[in-house]
Formats: C-alpha cells, sequence, structure tokens
C-alpha cells in the first residue's frame, strides 16, 4: 500500500516556479492570479485559501473575490470583466460550484482564453480535444497545449507519470464525467494509449467497471463512494474528491478500506489537492511569462 505523497511531489515542482517567479521579477514581471469564489461552499472555500497561501508562498500576485452568494450573473460577469482588461492579471480562476441561479457556461466563455489557467473557456476545451487527437503522447500535448489544460487533470497526469505507473495498455477508470475533471482527464489518458472506462451518475453496476480497473480515478464530491469490494487488488486508486465533513476532510474513496487493497493510492488531504493548486500557479507563471 505505498502512499503517493502529493505534497512532496508537488513540493519539488515548486522550487522550479519560485526560480521562474524570480526571473520574471527582474524583468518587473509579478505573475498574479485573480481567484473568485461565489458564496461559502466548503470545499470551494478550502481550495479558495489554499490558493492564497501558495501564492504567497511563491511570490505570485494574488487578487482574489469574495461574491455573496445571491449576486447577480450579471455583476459577476461584470467582476470577471473587469479582471479580463487588468493588463496586471495573468489568471483568472472561478471557483466551483457556483450558485444554481449562475450558468456556468455564461462564466466559462466569459473568460478570456488569455488568462484560463484551468482550461474552462470553450477555446481551451476545444484546444485539449484537438491536441489529444494528433498528440503521440501526453509529453508532446503538454509542449503545445499545456498553458489550457484544466489543472486537476494536468495535476493527476503528472502524478501518475512521476509515480511511474504505465498507463499504455492500462484499463484506466474515472468516475466523474465533469468538464473540469472527468473529461478532460479521459482525453489526457488516451494520448498515454490507455484503455478509459468513464462512469457517471447514470451508469449501471459502478462495482463491475471500478472492479476491472488498473488505474481508479474518481471525482464526483460523494465521501467515501468507493468501498473495499470495488476495488481490484493491486490497482492504482486516485481519489480527486474533496469533502468538507463534520469529520474534517475526505475523498471520494474510503482511504482506510481501500489502502490495504491498492498498489497506489492518493490520500485525502495530501494527495492531488497540492498538485492542483501547483498546476494553477504553474500555468499563472507561464502566462506572465508572455509579458516578458
Amino acid at each position: 500500500m505505498p502512499i503517493i505523497d502529493g505534497r512532496a511531489i508537488a513540493s519539488r515542482r515548486r522550487e522550479a516556479l519560485r526560480e521562474e517567479v524570480a526571473r520574471l521579477a527582474e524583468s518587473g514581471i509579478t505573475p498574479t492570479i485573480a481567484p473568485i469564489i461565489v458564496g461559502d461552499d466548503p470545499s470551494a472555500r478550502l481550495y479558495y485559501r489554499a490558493k492564497g497561501r501558495l501564492a504567497r508562498e511563491l511570490g505570485i500576485g494574488y487578487a482574489g473575490i469574495e461574491l455573496p452568494a445571491q449576486v447577480s450573473q450579471e455583476e459577476l460577469l461584470r467582476k470577471i470583466d473587469d479582471l479580463n482588461n487588468d493588463p496586471y492579471i495573468d489568471g483568472i480562476f472561478v471557483e466551483m460550484p457556483l450558485p444554481k441561479h449562475i450558468s456556468r457556461d455564461a462564466v466559462a466563455r466569459s473568460v478570456s482564453p488569455d488568462k484560463d489557467v484551468d482550461g474552462i473557456t470553450p477555446l481551451s476545451l476545444g484546444t485539449l480535444i484537438v491536441a489529444s487527437a494528433s498528440a503521440e503522447s501526453y509529453r508532446q500535448l503538454q509542449e503545445t497545449a499545456g498553458e489550457a489544460l484544466p489543472a486537476t487533470a494536468h495535476a493527476v497526469m503528472e502524478i501518475l507519470l512521476e509515480e511511474g505507473v504505465q498507463l499504455a495498455g492500462a484499463n484506466v477508470v474515472v468516475v466523474g464525467d465533469s468538464l473540469s475533471v472527468g473529461r478532460p482527464l479521459s482525453l489526457l489518458m488516451l494520448t498515454e494509449q490507455a484503455t478509459v472506462t468513464v462512469c457517471h451518475i447514470r451508469t449501471r453496476s459502478l462495482k463491475q467497471h471500478t472492479k476491472s480497473a488498473d488505474v481508479l480515478c474518481v471525482a464526483v464530491g460523494h465521501p467515501n463512494l468507493i468501498t473495499p469490494s470495488m476495488v481490484k487488488k493491486g490497482a492504482v486508486v486516485i481519489d480527486i474528491g474533496i469533502n468538507a465533513t463534520e469529520d474534517g476532510v475526505v475523498g471520494d474513496v474510503d482511504y482506510e478500506g481501500v489502502a490495504p487493497l491498492a498498489g497506489l493510492i492518493t490520500p485525502v488531504p495530501g494527495g492531488v489537492g497540492p498538485m492542483t493548486t501547483t498546476m494553477i500557479m504553474q500555468h499563472v507563471v507561464a502566462r506572465a511569462s508572455h509579458r516578458a
């Protein structure tokens, strides 16, 4: 049951980012991110705060915006437009989920593709689809579309490759088909010639699918959805969920039950989360480098 230490992997990446931020500072450029949170969803709040801490740690400018849950969609779009037109803002990140009266699609379309650091705009997603179809490997795709990659999917791929997980020919099961994680992650897996199954809310016999996985990635926001009986012995288990409960932060996988079965597993917290925030900052720095 080797545990994947996402914090250690992220720490190594952050050293390189500090050096790049220092190099940009010599040219008078401070990479700056503007995350926006609407309302007070506990999981969104965790990630929002994590971005602030990491930005300060790396010397990245931070222009966080907190809006009440009742803010109108029009007001939110105006805030985003202001950021689009601010030459000192390099990255815009809108925390999910949004209140029900706000359209995720409208928000995604409002972010300038040049400042999209989480691959949410139609242009970024289209770039990913086209690039993934022609790329011979994930690394090749990363070189051509790295700044457009959804951060969490990007983080998962970096973790798997860092750990030496062989994806070519592997049965990969992704539980969750969101535009932000599940769907882009499945495309990235295909660039490494994995055989990919995507499960969602209407999937029948979920256990039948998860039990066949060599690599199981779970991103649905449902605490402890994946139980030991649903996992094949020796499988690589990547828990992408982050759920704030009365007992603390937990993932989508029953960690205590599944860990003894897994060949590799990410904990929550301390697994995918630290790498996700690191990838976001990497995208911000890459965007800022265009100003150099």
